[in-house]
């Protein structure tokens, strides 16, 4: 099946979002282990990977916004709100689970990683529940 405009631009922003968090990231990383940042470049530092994680789910929003083909606009809206529900829902329980000091501390970026957890079972969810076979 051929990909749509709308498409294609969403892929060629996360795959460019995605190289500037991993190179971030291990940058980052490695700064801070070696102790070689300090002050408003540490700050910047540890910022980066998360504002390339922000430009992702941007992307989905502009993705939504530039979609002609109201099937896969529904289809992405249902992945999302998967991945939300997947990833509030699980963030909420554990922060109650922590807050009784019944499980360790988890750092919230791990959230993210939850919701993009979540736009997976999203997928296999509209793939499982779709009438149109893609």
């Amino acid at each position: 099946m051929a990909h749509s405009v709308a498409t294609q631009r969403y892929n060629v922003r996360v795959l460019v979002l995605s190289l500037v968090y991993g190179v971030s990231l291990l940058t980052a990383v490695y700064s801070f282990k070696h102790h070689l940042i300090a002050g408003p470049l540490a700050w910047l530092a540890a910022l980066l990977p998360g504002l390339a994680i922000v430009g992702i789910f941007a992307s989905i929003g502009f993705y939504l916004v530039e979609e002609q083909d109201e099937y896969l606009r529904v289809m992405m809206a249902r992945q999302t709100l998967w991945a939300s529900g997947f990833a509030l829902s699980a963030a909420t329980i554990w922060g109650f689970l922590e807050s009784f000091d019944l499980v360790p501390h988890v750092e919230s970026y791990y959230i993210a990683v939850l919701w993009f957890g979540g736009l997976g079972f999203g997928a296999c969810a509209n793939r499982l529940t779709s009438g149109r076979g893609e």
